[in-house]
């Protein structure tokens, strides 16, 4: 197995560094903006020269380059090297925006697709309701053609970032006669209009990531639709698939495990904890599963880069990381000891900042396994569409 890139793809890095170099971190007057201001001019930029964006059509904000997945291997670790500002992430870039490609109107592609990925606009994902989570086609929330609107009608929870989202892409049934799955569209609605009630919900972190959100004739345009009536569980799939991809990341896995072998690594009364022998079974153990995770990936990189299927394999990114995120989080917690008694501190969990942030990574780590599809649910998509079993009996008279 050869792991390295051709002379081609090399010189292209050669590039790659010159364009960074150059241009992060800002210089002169520019160095002394805030940093988002910083971020975002650096981030058109390299839209410009082809670096960012790069399956998005330069009329929509994008970068317009020629499919090259190595191309875009060699970005992101040369990115990842200069610590520069890559691609806006969230909810909206990496879950809305690639779904109206694949399946909205030009209409909304001119609309949404730009200010979202500049930043201008936030978005909030309205899926799950009090009844249907893993069950989502079971969703009640209405939604009624009326002179040339759309009245919605309904609750959701869990919606991540809702209290700052500027629009939603919201699943409703327009069909109440349809089967269950038949009757369900996607709607794109803008939160900043009466009959919208937004209301944190607290985690035992501390912190207020989900809502829930009461939609009380809620109105948004007929041509505010993704796809055609009736079939939003099909343009939803394309969401879910996406949001999977940005979950189950095997260089999120092994920056997490780098900070966990810090952690063993640190002194402490008595000397650092990775002495201890099975601390550092401990570490060996999640560390091949690392290994595993990420020449998974090289192994998905190579299919894609032969224009081949790479199978099953995509399936498995994002339970892998959950899982890997859940073994990482139990051992750091064994490790930081009475610490661990602490308050949670979300804030250094997301900067990788001391002992107080394990709380919290450990805490969140339980619901990683939910998000984007609980993990049961997706080891019955694997179990079904990878490996071809049949659907459990229980499912099937649960779905009539």
């Amino acid at each position: 197995m050869d792991l390295r890139f051709s002379e081609e793809y090399e010189s292209f890095r050669g590039e790659v560094r010159a364009f960074l170099k150059e241009h992060w971190p800002l210089s002169g007057a520019e160095a002394e903006l805030p940093p988002a201001e910083q971020a975002g001019r650096f981030r058109e930029r390299a839209t410009a020269a082809g670096y960012l964006y790069r399956s998005i059509p330069s009329h929509y904000g994008g970068a317009e380059q020629p499919p090259d997945v190595l191309k875009a291997t060699v970005i992101q670790e040369e990115w990842r090297r200069a610590h520069a500002p890559g691609e806006m992430r969230g909810i909206g870039p990496s879950m809305l925006v690639p779904t109206l490609i694949e399946c909205g109107s030009e209409q909304q592609k001119e609309k949404f697709i730009r200010p979202t990925l500049r930043g201008d606009v936030q978005w909030c994902q309205g899926y799950s309701e009090p009844g249907s989570g893993s069950d989502l086609a079971s969703l009640q929330t209405r939604a009624v053609l009326e002179d040339g609107e759309w009245v919605i009608n309904g609750h959701k929870i869990w919606t991540s970032g809702a209290q700052h989202a500027d629009y939603m892409f919201c699943l409703c049934r327009t069909e109440p006669d349809a089967g269950k799955h038949g009757g369900i569209s996607y709607l794109l609605i803008d939160m900043h209009q009466p009959g919208i009630d937004v209301r944190p919900l607290r985690q035992m972190t501390g912190s207020a990531d989900f809502n829930e959100v009461f939609l009380n004739d809620v109105r948004t345009p007929a041509d505010w639709i993704v796809g055609k009536r009736g079939e939003g569980w099909i343009v939803s799939r394309a969401t879910l698939k996406h949001e999977r991809n940005m979950i189950g990341s095997a260089e999120q896995s092994q920056a997490i495990f780098d900070r966990l072998v810090g952690l063993a690594r640190a002194e402490r009364p008595g000397g650092p904890r990775s002495r201890d022998p099975h601390v550092r079974q401990g570490l060996a153990e999640i560390e091949g599963y690392v290994a595993a995770h990420r020449y998974s990936g090289y192994r998905q990189l190579t299919q894609a880069a032969r224009g081949r299927d790479a199978g099953m394999a995509p399936l498995l990114n994002k339970i892998t990381s959950t899982n890997l995120g859940d073994k990482m989080a139990k051992l750091a917690y064994d490790l930081i000891g009475e610490q661990g008694l602490c308050s949670p501190s979300f804030e250094n969990m997301r900067a990788g900042r001391g002992e107080s942030g394990w709380v919290g990574q450990y805490m969140w780590s339980l619901g990683m396994a939910i998000g984007g599809g609980t993990a049961n649910i997706q080891r019955n998509v694997i179990a079904e569409r990878g490996l071809g079993l049949p659907r459990d009996r229980a499912a099937d008279q649960r779905s009539k």
